[in-house]
């Protein structure tokens, strides 16, 4: 039935879902038919044109640069098994519109890739028609090639309908079938080079004749070629055991595409005799996407090698068409599951489990394409959207590691973060020297991106905000006031205590308590399942709303769904526009390797707004206020907090006790400084019941601690230190001490981030972790 395979993992499944068939062989096979297809046959005589003998280093290099994203996608491939692939990921990573435009390119590509499979079809079977002499009926070849791409399109489209296992299995014999003649073909080519004493003049001569810049333009136009991983992953869904299966085909496929793709290039250059005049690659050249097959004719004993090759150029096409056809077609049911597409897509056969609606307009949508652009531009615009869409898993990788480190995985990219960044570096530069190969292509992949775009805020979002599940189950607004203290609560001594906190600094700045109850749904249930719990998150509200009337506060109440409760109370913070995230830590973690917690170490990894981690100790009135002040751009936030809590203390206003730390034996010149410090901090608060000490010290720690204890302080506010770009340090050793060590409350604060500065955060930066809490 469809739905039994329910997959655990996925945040957007509705319940439709595709039966698990596939084993290792099979989806490694899938792999290598959509990468031995284009770049071999179809390809090879043009770039060969483009690059000269280089073209053996270009492809050399791809798989080199292959690699590098292929990692990237196994480790998600393993993580996240679901059609969709790269859709999928990225959507979950980078939120709608980036979703939206990964599956928008991989579609499309994957659809122009199959329209260069079904064109290069086409080339081979009027080629084989005219070498048997059969009647062409007063078609010209153009023409004839056109009749054969639409059948073949027709008929694997067709197949694709019936089955995964039967698209695989059909898969299979046409991959082998190709890698057999392959094999031939190499072998009677190496023959003929070892009969010939030219052969390596044909290949050192000239080698790279337009230049490194036309390596690269050549490495952009093959490189479609070994987009065959894109496939594999697309079929997570459907494959057995992906954790481990997954990656293995992954590196299997490329491992032996990228062998017969050098050993057929080497071939090509070595074996192929010119006609007077021209040189070896420029006859390539000139013979485009049949170069290949004047190789054959010149290699093949008994004359068959045109025969051959074009045979194996069927076999090859027909495979890589099979794979980009059931490629397309997953990805287009995942965007029609999500409504991203028209829900049409998402309907599964009811006997055979196939999205047939997805694989009928994916066919369609190869026909539109194959039928429109010449296959040089075909090939390069399908390029650029794989580019792109590679740049967009590389991020995606970097962002889902730090977002969901414990997150099981089947396969871990090495050397992190360095190999998806050289990922992102290689697959932009690719992608932007493509222009110089076909201005047409860039063109036209920029229009299919606005055009998708537009339909998607058109349109699509739309229907996809209104067709998928509620996140907010109760939302309460009495008054909306300018500032606003969220504050999340799991517990109702947490909702009591961060609730008069929250209350005082709102009130302290005119505005309101936004209390927030977030109920965490398990990746095996839907998010409508989560409905249920709707009761158990009341009563923590009402806690929270009973401290803000003591305090004359209006109250902002919400209870939401989550897969996870931290992204909940960011969307929160960034839909409500909250100045304030309020946040408490009861002194210890029972998650491993993290500082404060599986909850708040993201939320203070990358903050949307300030943030205060409250360390509570025991309930006692305050009268006295201790405030370390270091001189960052922390300092007035840290001492306005201070000011707002000092204010407005029940047993009246509190002394605000500031003080810096100076070296012994510091000169008038480091006490101007730290007045200019305290001066900084105050500036715009007027308070009168604030002292400044200037304190000389050796361990900052300690003369914190002892000082706090000295004054007799009811509260310690302290600001996050100033973390060096690069450090992975969560509010630095000295206020994460503080607040395990200080024998009252703490109140840990810390500044929203930098645009810049967030996306090294989501992306390259480690997540925080705490050297003390190993396991």
């Amino acid at each position: 039935m469809a739905g039994s395979n329910h997959n655990p993992a996925s945040s957007f499944s509705t319940g439709v879902t595709l039966s698990r068939n596939l084993n290792l062989f099979t989806i490694t096979m899938i792999g290598i038919g959509g990468m031995i297809g284009a770049g071999i046959f179809v390809l090879t005589g043009i770039a060969a044109g483009v690059a000269g003998p280089a073209l053996i280093l270009a492809f050399a290099f791809n798989g080199i640069i292959t690699s590098f994203t292929a990692m990237s996608y196994a480790e998600l491939g393993s993580a996240y098994p679901e059609a969709g692939g790269s859709y999928v990921w990225v959507k979950r990573g980078l939120g709608g519109t980036q979703g939206f435009l990964a599956g928008w390119m991989s579609w499309s590509a994957a659809a122009s890739a199959g329209a260069l499979y079904a064109l290069g079809f086409g080339r081979f079977a009027s080629e084989l028609w005219l070498i048997a002499d059969l009647p062409t009926l007063g078609l010209t070849v153009s023409q004839m090639t056109l009749i054969f791409m639409t059948l073949i399109i027709l008929a694997f489209t067709f197949i694709n309908s019936l089955g995964a296992s039967e698209t695989g299995m059909i898969g299979n014999v046409v991959t082998m079938a190709k890698i057999v003649i392959l094999g031939l073909f190499v072998l009677f080519g190496l023959l003929v080079m070892l009969r010939s004493d030219g052969w390596q003049q044909s290949i050192s001569s000239d080698f790279m004749p337009n230049g490194f810049i036309a390596v690269f333009a050549a490495m952009g136009v093959t490189f479609i070629a070994f987009e065959g991983y894109e496939i594999i992953v697309q079929s997570g869904e459907e494959v057995i055991d992906p954790k481990r299966n997954v990656p293995r085909a992954i590196f299997l496929s490329i491992a032996v595409a990228v062998s017969i793709y050098l050993l057929v290039s080497i071939v090509a250059f070595g074996a192929t005799s010119p006609p007077e005049g021209l040189k070896v690659y420029e006859y390539l050249g000139l013979q485009k996407e049949v170069a290949i097959v004047e190789t054959a004719r010149q290699t093949f004993p008994l004359g068959i090698g045109a025969i051959v090759l074009l045979f194996s150029g069927l076999v090859s096409t027909m495979s890589a068409l099979n794979a980009t056809t059931y490629s397309s077609s997953r990805v287009s049911f995942a965007m029609g599951r999500d409504h991203n597409l028209p829900h049409l897509l998402s309907k599964v056969h009811p006997k055979r489990l196939t999205p047939y609606w997805a694989v009928i307009f994916s066919g369609a949508f190869m026909l539109l394409i194959s039928w429109l652009l010449p296959i040089e531009d075909v090939a390069a615009a399908a390029g650029i959207l794989f580019l792109l869409l590679f740049l967009q898993v590389n991020v995606v990788v970097m962002r889902l590691r730090l977002k969901m480190p414990d997150l099981e995985r089947g396969f871990r990219v090495p050397f992190f973060p360095l190999i998806p960044i050289l990922g992102i570096v290689i697959n932009a530069l690719l992608a932007i020297y493509l222009f110089t190969f076909s201005p047409l292509a860039w063109y036209v992949a920029i229009a299919w991106i606005v055009v998708g775009l537009l339909a998607y805020y058109t349109y699509f979002s739309r229907i996809e905000e209104i067709e998928k599940p509620k996140e907010i189950l109760l939302e309460e607004v009495l008054v909306s006031r300018q500032y606003s203290v969220l504050i999340p609560v799991a517990t109702r001594e947490q909702a009591r205590i961060l609730g008069h906190i929250g209350s005082i600094l709102a009130r302290a700045n005119e505005g309101e308590v936004l209390a927030l109850h977030v109920v965490r749904v398990p990746y095996q249930l839907t998010l409508g399942d989560g409905r249920t719990r709707l009761k158990h998150g009341r009563p923590y509200l009402e806690t929270v709303i009973e401290q803000a009337k003591e305090m004359d506060v209006p109250v902002h109440t919400m209870i939401r769904l989550g897969r996870k409760v931290d992204d909940a109370v960011r969307k929160t913070a960034v839909e409500n526009a909250s100045d304030l995230i309020l946040l408490g830590w009861p002194g210890f973690t029972n998650t491993a390797g993290r500082l404060y917690g599986s909850v708040i170490d993201p939320i203070v990894d990358d903050p949307p707004c300030d943030i205060a981690v409250v360390r509570y100790r025991e309930h006692r009135p305050i009268r006295s206020i201790f405030v370390p002040v270091s001189g960052g751009p922390n300092s007035r936030r840290v001492v306005r907090i201070a000011v707002n809590m000092a204010s407005l203390s029940e047993e009246g206003p509190a002394l605000v006790n500031l003080m810096h730390i100076v070296p012994l034996g510091a000169g008038t010149r480091e006490h101007v400084r730290t007045n200019q410090i305290f001066d900084y901090a105050l500036e715009g608060i007027d308070y009168p019941h604030i002292t400044r000490n200037i304190v000389e010290g050796t361990s900052v720690l300690d003369t914190i601690l002892e000082n706090a204890e000295n004054c007799e302080c009811d509260l310690i506010v302290i600001g996050s230190t100033d973390e060096p770009l690069f450090r992975n340090l969560l509010f630095g050793n000295i206020a994460d001490q503080v607040a395990n060590r200080a024998k009252v409350t703490v109140i840990v604060v810390k500044r929203r981030q930098s645009a810049f500065h967030s996306f090294l955060r989501q992306t390259v930066l480690e997540p925080s972790t705490n050297p003390n809490n190993k396991r």
